[in-house]
């Protein structure tokens, strides 16, 4: 009886000390969240992006939830070759991260 529990014990403290990964959302439930008016659309944070970065081209862009936010991750590469990511607040275009890929 106590062997499982010897064994059970150090994985939940390991799992309890994971940290948890947002989730990355479909386009279906962009549309509705975006319908709701609970995130901007994604064409006007892509145009906040590409104006920090003149001549950037987009590589990636996704909608994910971390902790009831939801965030836009935009990946770019910039004219100078260098390839940047940038995550928005989906609710209001405020920039949380912009560093090189």
């Amino acid at each position: 009886m106590r062997a499982p529990l010897l064994l059970t014990l150090p994985l939940a403290l390991l799992l309890a000390a994971t940290p948890a990964a947002g989730r990355d959302l479909d386009q279906d439930e962009a549309l509705r969240l975006r319908r709701e008016g609970l995130i901007m659309p994604l064409e006007t944070l892509l145009q906040q992006a590409l104006a920090r970065y003149p001549g950037a081209s987009l590589l990636e862009a996704e909608l994910e939830e971390d902790d009831g936010i939801y965030i836009y991750e935009i990946e770019l590469l910039t004219a100078d070759g260098v390839a940047r990511e940038l995550e928005l607040d989906a609710r209001d275009g405020r920039l949380l991260k912009d560093e090189e890929d």
